[in-house]
């Protein structure tokens, strides 16, 4: 079981699956639970180690840019992320009991915002061991309640409880993964991406349609010949920032970039992801067929480290 606690820490108690090492040798993928809770296949299970290994071995060698670039260890990552994106500096700013104050303030009130979390609650990464259960949706519904109130204007926007979920099982503590989600939506993404209008969401796919035309002139003709709009698929990318389309290990590599370059990765992942079936996309008749090329190909990116070298 998982467990939480609003300024306690996130302890795996299930046991870290490894497939033996005969499985390995003979090179059968077997799907086992990575360190967040989620299911993926063996064949991928060294990307952490691999990013752990590098991360100490350069610490002391090349930039800080391509050091995030190379991966933030899992053991590190909560600490790095608070750093680097500027949540500690956020938090140092109000009094230490904010968070407490404010759930505690806010607990029991009643908004169209509420309603919507507790509706999306149970659709948020169902099955997985700690987050679909009543004590992962209580600390989850906590966070994404708060924020609520912290910021009138954004309230809540389906997508954020993705956001809220991951930030949660990286940050150990609800009250990190509070400060996490404020500096996501204050400072690093496009204003207005999560406010009742989406305005600042539509002019994302405004920017990652041009950047296709420009970057990827083939596909954008391709697309625009069946009549796929490109928000079809990208919308989701953007307000979920990929939690919801990539493995969890890949969107946190792609996280790992966000909190320190900017929002700019998303639309370098975006492009990256078209790039990488240009061919197959191209040979589609039909927008379902383009849809499930996507689909099936960002389910699979399992390899951070191929997506991050073609974005």
């Amino acid at each position: 079981m998982y467990g939480i606690h609003r300024s306690g820490h996130l302890a795996l108690e299930l046991p870290y699956l490894r497939p033996s090492i005969h499985a390995r040798r003979a090179n059968i993928i077997v799907k086992f639970q990575d360190i967040y809770g989620f299911i993926v296949e063996a064949a991928q299970s060294s990307s952490a180690l691999k990013s752990s290994l590098r991360f100490s071995a350069l610490v002391n060698t090349i930039t800080l840019k391509k050091l995030v670039r190379k991966g933030i260890p899992p053991v590190l990552r909560p600490k790095v992320w608070f750093a680097l994106s500027g949540a500690a500096k956020k938090k140092s700013t109000v009094p230490e009991s904010y968070y407490e104050d404010l759930t505690e303030a806010v607990e029991g009130k009643v908004t169209p915002a509420t309603r919507q979390i507790d509706h999306d609650l149970p659709r948020t990464f169902p099955g997985h061991p700690w987050l679909d259960t009543p004590e992962g949706h209580a600390a989850l519904r906590r966070v994404l309640v708060a924020y609520s109130f912290r910021d009138c204007e954004v309230g809540y926007c389906q997508g954020l409880n993705y956001v809220a979920a991951l930030l949660l099982l990286v940050m150990k503590t609800e009250e990190d993964a509070f400060w996490m989600l404020a500096i996501l939506l204050e400072n690093v993404l496009v204003n207005d991406c999560y406010t009742n209008n989406l305005s600042g969401c539509h002019v994302e796919q405004r920017v990652c349609k041009d950047l296709l035309l420009k970057k990827c002139p083939r596909i954008a003709a391709h697309l625009e010949a069946l009549d796929c709009d490109v928000s079809l698929i990208t919308t989701e990318w953007f307000l979920c920032l990929f939690s919801k389309s990539l493995p969890s290990e890949t969107t946190l590599r792609v996280w790992d970039v966000l909190f320190y370059e900017g929002a700019t990765v998303l639309f370098h992942v975006a492009l990256a992801i078209f790039k990488m079936k240009e061919e197959e996309l191209l040979m589609a008749h039909q927008v379902g067929d383009v849809i499930n090329i996507i689909q099936r190909t960002t389910h699979q990116l399992f390899d951070p480290d191929e997506l991050l070298m073609v974005s």
